[in-house]
């Protein structure tokens, strides 16, 4: 007669308390992307930064372009607007990169007169443009940012070698960084990227 060898009971594993997600965690992320609200909203600002410069410099909106230097009178769509043929790179390449000690070396993009719009003015405008809609939008925001970054790059060397107000850091060199950063984490929440990738044609596009 055999005794009957009874199995021991199997451990159950302690049943997991399901996670309590609050309404912030749904809308910005939690875990690994803690702090992803942070780069999304930076991106955000940094996008309309830069659509803001175009908008301003391309219809002469009285901020950077149109206003007078001693009255701060606002003068609309005056001459200075590239939309009436005003250069939005003469003052700053003929006169910005004066105190930078590699700013000759961009003396040659410079535009010969305030009216004189040439291919740095082109390329610069477009760059403002297209990357403020993306980096805003969330979409190609990798090649957004690094784009963005290699323009900060170049507006640092033009004009802050070295800085004025102090002997390392200036703005377009933290902004380079800012940049460097975004294009490092990808867009994060409030991003059109998904939608833009389920779209046959466009999701064709790295």
């Amino acid at each position: 007669m055999t005794a009957s060898t009874a199995s021991p009971p199997t451990a159950q594993a302690p049943s997991e308390s399901p996670k309590i997600t609050r309404p912030l965690e749904r809308v910005l992320g939690d875990g690994h992307t803690k702090g992803m609200w942070a780069w999304t909203v930076l991106r955000i600002l940094l996008g309309w930064s830069f659509l803001w410069a175009f908008l301003d410099k391309m219809f002469g909106l009285g901020f950077s372009t149109c206003r007078a230097a001693e009255s701060s009178a606002i003068d609309f769509g005056c001459d200075a607007a590239m939309i009436n043929g005003g250069s939005p790179t003469y003052g700053f390449l003929n006169f910005g990169t004066e105190a930078s000690h590699t700013g000759f070396l961009f003396d040659w993009m410079a535009p010969s007169a305030p009216d004189a719009i040439n291919l740095a003015d082109v390329g610069f405008m477009a760059a403002l443009l297209l990357a403020g809609v993306a980096l805003m939008l969330g979409i190609a925001v990798r090649t957004a940012a690094v784009g963005s970054a290699l323009l900060m790059a170049f507006m640092f060397l033009a004009a802050d070698v070295w800085p004025e107000n102090n002997p390392v850091n200036s703005s377009h060199l933290i902004e380079m960084v800012a940049y460097l950063g975004i294009a490092t984490v990808g867009a994060g929440r409030f991003a059109l990227q998904p939608w833009f990738s389920r779209v046959p044609v466009l999701g064709r596009i790295p």
